[in-house]
């Protein structure tokens, strides 16, 4: 019969639970069963806690997505009017930081996700870009 563990050794179990999220993986390296593992887990309370953050986690996203939902046509206009501004602003840069700085953050908010040259886009667009979409459509790109 395997002895009890040290208070120590739990501790151990469930802080590798809070970082790995897998009874498996935490097990696999005390050298303890899956089975001890979720024991000490969920007689610790943790394992609601991490739901219970999950959950919260859920909550601030979608309060979010609704205040970026919101505040899509504000932010439309003050890009809108960036975009005005830039040209002016670049051709009288100091620098070649300034101009690449410029240029670099146009090109990375307005270059659809994922696309390399000629390539498929592949990935989900920013906020920027989707708050950009709803207003212009597919004139952004």
């Amino acid at each position: 019969m395997a002895s009890k563990l040290k208070d120590e050794q739990i501790a151990k179990l469930i802080a590798d639970y809070a970082l790995m999220g897998s009874y498996h993986a935490v097990a696999k390296q005390n050298r303890v069963s899956e089975n001890t593992v979720k024991k000490y887990v969920q007689n610790s309370g943790f394992a609601e806690f991490a739901d219970i953050c999950e959950r919260k986690k859920e909550d601030i996203k979608a309060d979010l997505g609704a205040y970026m939902d919101a505040n899509r046509d504000r932010v439309c206009e003050i890009i809108g009017l960036a975009l005005e501004v830039l040209p002016d602003k670049i051709q009288n840069a100091k620098t070649a930081t300034e101009v690449t700085t410029a240029l670099g953050t146009l090109i990375d908010k307005w270059a659809p996700k994922g696309t390399a040259a000629g390539g498929q886009d592949s990935r989900e667009d920013d906020p920027i870009t989707q708050a950009l979409r709803g207003k212009y459509g597919d004139a952004v790109r």
